[in-house]
C-alpha cells in the first residue's frame, strides 16, 4: 500500500527532475520537509534503508535542481541514500514495493530507470565509473557533467582512493560529493564553513585563482611557492589538503541540511573546470530523532510504526546463523588467546557486537576494505596468531586475489566465516552468495564446509579453526531449522560425510541448509539422503559407494551450478569412472533478482516440492 501524496503537496508536483526544476527555489525547504516526511513513511511501510536516505534528502534535491538530469550523470556509492533520488526520479508511486519480489531494486539500478547510470550495491565504485564518464563526455563534447556522491564510509576502500588518484592525473571535468556523516573530517560546520564554500566555489576565487596560475606560469619557481601557499592557507581553515594532494579542488565543508547553500554551491561549481571535491556535512537519520540517536539501528529497518519512535522487537525464536558464529567466536577466543577476529565494516551484520565488548584488543575492524582484511590475516597468521575474516560472501569476492596469493599459496591457517551464503533474499543480485564454492573450489590448499544446520556449523567453525591452513564456512542469512548448536568446541574429520536417510535407487547428495528441504523430498521419494558437509575434500570413498549402490545422485546446492558443489561430484565420478546420472541442482546461470529467501528458492525449484518435481522430470 503507497502513501497518499496529496499530503504532500510540493512534492506532488516534482515527480521527475524536470518538474523539480520548475519550482520556484523558494519552495525547496518545504520540498525537502515532505520529502523527508514521505521517505519515512514509505519505508515504514514496505521495510528498506531509512537512515541514509534520511540524511541525504536535501542534497539529493539540489543536485537534481541544479544538474540536468539524467543528461547530467549524478553516479551514487553503494545506494542506500539513494531512496530520495528514486522518489524524484519518477517511481515514487512504487516505492511501496522496493526490495520486494518484481518490485523496486534496493539500489540504483540501470534497468530500472535512465536516471540510474550505474547499478551499484556493493562500495566505493562511483569515483571509478564517474571518471570513466567524464573521459567519454569530454570526447562526445555535449557539455556534459558527471558527478560522483560517495560517502565517508565507502571512501575507506582502496579503489576510491586509486580511482581520486587517476583523476587529479588525467584532470578531467568532475565533481566527487564527499558526503561526510560520520567522520571527524571537521568539526566546524555552520555559516563559516558555507560561506567560505560558495566563496571557494564563486566566479570571483576562481578568477583569481586561474588568473594567477597564468601570470605565474612563466616562473615556476614563484608559481611553486604560490600553489603551497594557497595550499597551506587552506589547510588552515578546510580539511583539504589530502584532497588537494590528488589534484581536486577542495571546496567545503558545507552544511548538507541547508538546501539554499547547496544549490548556491552547486551552481557555482557547475561551471568549474578540472576535477573539484565539495565536502558536504550530514547527519544520518535528519529529521526523524530515533534515527537520528541510533543511525546503525535504523540503517535497515522492517516494517514499522514511525509514530512510535521505535522499531518492533524481534519475537525471538531460532537464533540466527550470524549468532551462532558470534557466540562461537567468544568461546573459542576464551579457549585460546591467539584468537583475532575481523570484520571489513560488518561488525553487526556478521555477529562480532558481542566480541568486540568482550575482546576488544583482539577485534579488528578494517573499514570497507576487503582486500586488506585477507592480507591483514595472513600476516597476523604469519606470526603465529589464528585469525578469523567473518565476510559476507558477495563481499569476499573483492578480495579473492588476496585469499589466493596471500593466504593459500602460502597455507596460512585463515579460518573465512562466509556469512550470507546462497540467496540473501530482499537485497538482490549485488549481495546473493552465488558464487562462493565454485571461486573457492579451484583454490589450492582451500578447505570448504557447508553446515546444514546450527548445530554442524559450530562443529565446522572449530573445525576450519582447528585446521593447519585455509579453510571456509559457508551459512546462509536468517536462522537455521532448531536445531541446538551446543556449547562444546568439538571438531569433525576433514572430508567426511554422513547419512542421514537410506533410501532405495536415488542418493540425495545436499551441500548446506537445502539439506531440510533435500530430507522432505527424499522422504517423498524414498530416496537415500546424504549431509556431504565437505565440498572440498570430497568424501570420495562415500561418493563410490553411493555410486555403486544407486542407479541416479542428485546434487543438491545453493550456489552456482556452474563449477560449485555438483560440478566437484560429477568431476571425480568421470575421473573415477564411475559412470552415474548425476543431477545437479542449484542456481542457475543468472543474476538472482530480490524477494524474499522462500519465494526466490520457490521460483527455482530449491524447495522441497521443486527438489521432488526435478527429480520426478529427469527420471522421467
Amino acid at each position: 500500500m503507497s502513501v497518499d501524496i496529496s499530503h504532500y503537496p510540493n512534492l506532488a508536483l516534482a515527480d521527475t527532475p524536470i518538474e523539480l526544476r520548475s519550482l520556484p527555489r523558494e519552495r525547496l525547504p518545504l520540498l525537502c520537509n515532505e520529502l523527508r516526511e514521505y521517505l519515512l513513511r514509505s519505508v515504514s511501510r514496505s521495510s528498506g534503508h531509512l537512515a541514509s536516505g534520511l540524511g541525504t534528502v536535501e542534497l539529493t534535491v539540489a543536485l537534481h535542481y541544479v544538474y540536468n538530469t539524467p543528461f547530467d550523470r549524478l553516479v551514487w556509492d553503494v545506494g542506500h541514500q539513494a531512496y530520495p533520488h528514486k522518489i524524484l526520479t519518477g517511481r515514487r508511486h512504487r516505492m511501496h514495493t522496493i526490495r520486494q519480489k518484481d518490485g523496486l531494486h534496493p539500489f540504483p539500478w540501470r534497468g530500472e530507470s535512465e536516471y540510474d547510470v550505474l547499478s551499484v550495491g556493493h562500495s566505493s565504485t562511483s569515483i571509478g565509473a564517474a571518471l570513466g564518464m567524464a573521459v567519454a563526455a569530454e570526447e562526445e563534447g555535449l557539455g556534459r557533467k558527471v558527478v560522483a556522491i560517495i560517502g565517508d564510509g565507502a571512501l575507506t576502500a582502496g579503489m576510491a582512493f586509486e580511482a581520486l588518484n587517476h583523476a587529479g592525473d588525467v584532470h578531467k571535468d568532475l565533481l566527487v560529493i564527499l558526503n561526510d556523516n560520520e567522520m571527524s573530517i571537521s568539526e566546524n560546520v555552520g555559516a563559516l564553513n558555507n560561506n567560505l564554500a560558495r566563496l571557494m566555489s564563486g566566479k570571483l576565487y576562481t578568477t583569481i585563482r586561474e588568473g594567477g596560475k597564468k601570470v605565474l606560469s612563466g616562473l615556476p619557481p614563484v608559481k611553486e611557492l604560490a600553489k603551497r601557499a594557497e595550499e597551506h592557507l587552506k589547510g588552515m581553515v578546510v580539511p583539504g589538503t589530502l584532497f588537494e594532494e590528488f589534484g581536486f579542488n577542495y571546496i567545503g565543508p558545507i552544511d548538507g541540511h541547508d538546501i539554499d547553500a547547496l544549490t548556491e554551491t552547486l551552481r557555482n561549481m557547475r561551471s568549474l573546470k578540472g576535477p573539484q571535491l565539495l565536502h558536504v556535512k550530514t547527519k544520518k537519520g535528519k529529521g526523524y530523532e530515533p534515527a537520528e540517536k541510533d543511525p546503525i539501528g535504523y540503517h535497515g529497518v522492517p516494517k514499522f510504526n514511525p509514530d512510535e519512535h521505535s522499531l518492533p522487537k524481534s519475537a525471538g525464536g531460532k537464533p540466527g546463523f550470524s549468532a551462532i558464529f558470534g557466540q562461537w567466536l567468544c568461546d573459542m577466543a576464551a579457549q585460546d588467546e591467539r584468537l583475532i577476529g575481523i570484520t571489513p565494516a560488518m561488525r553487526e551484520g556478521s555477529g562480532l557486537v558481542k566480541f568486540s565488548q568482550q575482546y576488544p584488543s583482539r577485534y579488528f575492524d578494517v573499514a570497507i576494505a576487503e582486500q586488506h582484511a585477507v592480507t591483514f590475516a595472513a600476516g597476523l597468521a604469519i606470526e603465529n596468531k589464528k585469525p578469523v575474516v567473518a565476510i559476507y560472501s558477495s563481499f569476499l569476492q573483492r578480495a579473492y586475489d588476496q585469499v589466493i596469493h596471500d593466504v593459500a599459496l602460502q597455507n596460512l591457517p585463515v579460518l573465512f566465516a562466509i556469512d550470507r551464503a546462497g540467496l540473501v533474499g530482499a537485497d538482490g543480485p549485488t549481495h546473493q552468495g552465488a558464487f562462493d564454492i565454485s571461486f573457492l573450489r579451484t583454490v589450492p590448499n582451500m578447505v570448504i564446509m557447508t553446515p546444514s544446520d546450527e548445530r554442524e556449523c559450530r562443529l565446522m567453525l572449530s573445525t576450519g579453526y582447528r585446521h593447519h591452513g585455509p579453510a571456509a564456512v559457508r551459512y546462509p542469512r536468517g536462522s537455521g531449522s532448531g536445531v541446538e548448536a551446543g556449547q562444546d568446541l568439538e571438531t569433525l574429520p576433514i572430508g567426511k560425510g554422513r547419512v542421514v536417510r537410506e533410501g532405495k535407487r536415488i542418493a540425495i547428495l545436499g551441500f548446506g541448509t537445502l539439506l531440510a528441504q533435500a530430507q522432505l523430498a527424499a522422504e517423498a521419494l524414498d530416496a537415500t539422503l546424504v549431509d556431504m558437509r565437505f565440498v572440498k575434500p570430497l568424501d570420495e570413498a562415500l561418493l563410490r559407494t553411493l555410486a555403486e549402490q544407486h542407479e541416479v545422485l542428485v546434487t543438491v546446492e545453493d550456489n552456482a551450478i556452474m563449477g560449485g558443489a555438483g560440478s566437484a561430484v560429477n568431476e571425480f565420478l568421470m575421473g573415477e569412472r564411475l559412470l552415474r546420472p548425476v543431477l545437479n541442482l542449484g542456481l542457475p546461470d543468472q543474476f538472482v533478482e530480490q524477494g524474499t529467501q522462500e519465494e526466490i528458492y520457490a521460483q527455482l525449484g530449491l524447495d522441497a516440492a521443486g527438489i521432488r518435481a526435478a527429480i520426478e522430470r529427469y527420471l522421467a
